[in-house]
């Protein structure tokens, strides 16, 4: 083992160098130079636990002989005797990933400048371009809130909004309650649940919010971390709500600070309402490099703008996107105020064909037309909804109306449960989030780049699928064998089926790859037998039908019913 001691340097201001290679330096074999395309602690992160290793991830295999002693350097930015960080330097080929270890803890509460030098090497000699420096804070023992949503100040805020609280170390879930995190609407108290889930936790309102309020959240001392320490002091922020009558921006792709974005990622923004497709256009929906314009097409279809733009983005840069107060409704209500996100992107392009855009219909976890049902013991993580039937439709839930009448509740589902004779706004909601459903089955089953046709005559069991477009001309069974779908976390599979669609087997996810980018498309029904554990979104003409035990980490979008028995379905 080697022990790393490295020179004195002063303190620094944080600067990102370039890490891409000149032109002629270009690795013709794989066309593209060493990068590091992440870092753990991330750069600018202000809560780095102290006991940390630091690591640093490729794009491409390094050489390992390359990380000497004098390749890394951590370095302590209060100076003093300790400026100088001692530890064990090491490259995993597997994970392309450098780990450097400290010989002790590094400090509380302390600024730290990490440097990769320039003679790192990939295994075709190719250094980086210059040295890739990044900053990074220990956090303190006592816990912070590092994030809320809404963010402080935050307007137009959605009024069915869950607010929530992020903090610096994991909580005691316990002091994490209804007197601990609460939310005011002036000196009324705003009733809700609370619950915790890894560092955050969240606040969901008995009912929706009211329009154009301004709302006061609090996190209090009474909050402590798994250690038993408490906040240094109460933690207040404020947010308003959207006026009434006025559209707004209830959901966006990528999501606001969204990090590792594929470089061929389509940005979009879903409304709270139908829109004047007019008026959105490149001079009301826009994304910067910078201040840099990026070139692209606009296009709107059900509740959902969307902006692909012309080449892929570049890597690593952090892009803003804008949805301005020109963008109005069918009444020419425009936005109550400019509606701006922002995310970064990582070293990679997403596989497959892109996901399916899901509009509003992505805020429920099942959403039908003419009804859903249930017996046995059903849980389901999320929102439901239906329309243009009645919540009468909605059977073996137990449904509790509540005081608003905008929607009811029941132990089945954790969230609320939504139907078109529910009181205003709730059928326009649903009804605007069915129109999405409707389309985005329509655009999926459309998908023509790249497919791949009558894979295994429709019979895809025991098989082991890449990202990428799908299509069968008949039905398609997945047997007890089950199908592995293996790819990146931003890669994409879409199914176009257009008889039956029946699973007796698991699918099973490899590699990364998530739930929510994929998408299984029929033009009749799905059928999910007993016991089965299946990934991905469900669209489908009629029935979804999921039989005793079985598991879904998806949605389940049917344009007639939603049948379930003793079933389980998770909201990716």
């Amino acid at each position: 083992m080697k022990i790393l001691k490295l020179l004195s340097v002063s303190a620094v201001v944080l600067t990102v160098l370039v890490t891409g290679c000149k032109k002629d330096d270009f690795v013709e074999a794989e066309g593209i130079c060493p990068l590091v395309v992440s870092t753990d602690p991330a750069n600018l992160d202000e809560y780095a636990p102290f006991n940390k290793i630091v690591t640093a991830t490729f794009n491409l295999n390094m050489n390992p002989e390359t990380f000497v002693p004098e390749s890394f350097i951590l370095h302590n930015d209060n100076g003093g005797s300790e400026a100088e960080i001692e530890g064990t330097l090491s490259y995993d080929a597997a994970t392309k990933t450098m780990d450097f270890t400290p010989s002790s803890p590094l400090s509380n509460n302390t600024s730290y400048t990490a440097t990769i030098k320039s003679t790192v090497k990939d295994l075709n000699g190719i250094g980086l371009a210059a040295n890739y420096t990044w900053n990074f804070t220990t956090y303190s023992a006592v816990p912070k809130v590092i994030s809320t949503s809404p963010a402080i100040l935050s307007g137009n805020v959605a009024l069915n909004k869950t607010v929530t609280a992020t903090f610096s170390t994991a909580m005691n879930n316990a002091t994490l309650v209804g007197t601990t995190f609460t939310l005011f609407n002036g000196a009324a108290q705003v009733p809700g649940v609370v619950t915790y889930s890894g560092t955050t936790a969240s606040f969901n309102p008995d009912t929706d919010l009211l329009p154009g309020v301004t709302y006061t959240a609090t996190i209090t001392t009474g909050a402590q971390s798994t250690t038993g320490t408490v906040l240094a002091s109460n933690y207040v922020w404020t947010f308003s709500t959207s006026a009434a009558g006025v559209p707004f921006v209830i959901s966006t792709i990528p999501a606001d600070r969204a990090t590792n974005v594929p470089l061929n990622q389509v940005v979009s923004a879903a409304f709270s309402e139908s829109m004047n497709a007019t008026t959105i256009t490149n001079l009301t929906f826009t994304l910067l490099n910078g201040v840099t314009p990026v070139s692209g097409t606009v296009s709107y279809a059900g509740t959902t703008a969307t902006f692909t733009p012309d080449v892929n983005l570049i890597i690593g840069v952090t892009y803003k996107a804008t949805v301005t107060t020109g963008a109005e409704d069918a009444t020419g209500n425009g936005l109550g105020s400019n509606h701006t996100w922002t995310f970064s992107t990582g070293a990679s392009v997403s596989a497959g064909s892109g996901p399916v855009n899901l509009g509003t219909a992505a805020n429920f976890t099942i959403l039908t037309k003419s009804g859903i049902s249930t017996t046995g013991v059903t849980s389901i993580t999320g929102d439901i909804g239906i329309s243009p039937a009645s919540a009468t439709a909605i059977t073996g839930f137990g449904l509790i109306m509540d005081p608003s009448n905008e929607f009811s509740k029941t132990p089945i589902v954790s969230g609320k449960v939504y139907a078109s004779n529910y009181a205003v706004p709730t059928p326009a909601y649903v009804t605007a989030a069915i129109s999405d459903m409707e389309t985005a089955l329509t655009t999926a089953m459309g998908m023509t780049l790249s497919v791949i046709t009558e894979l295994g005559e429709g019979n895809i069991s025991g098989m082991t699928l890449a990202p990428g477009l799908y299509k069968w001309g008949t039905g398609l069974l997945i047997t007890g064998a089950g199908v592995t779908l293996s790819g990146g976390p931003n890669d994409t599979w879409v199914f176009q089926v257009s008889s039956d669609f029946t699973v007796n087997g698991d699918i099973v996810l490899a590699g990364g790859a998530q739930a929510k980018n994929i998408f299984w498309v029929t033009n009749t029904q799905a059928l999910l037998n007993t016991g089965v554990e299946f990934y991905g979104n469900i669209l489908a003409q009629t029935l979804i039908s999921l039989n005793t035990g079985a598991k879904v980490t998806g949605r389940l979008l049917s344009q007639t019913a939603v049948t379930l028995n003793a079933a389980t379905v998770i909201l990716p």
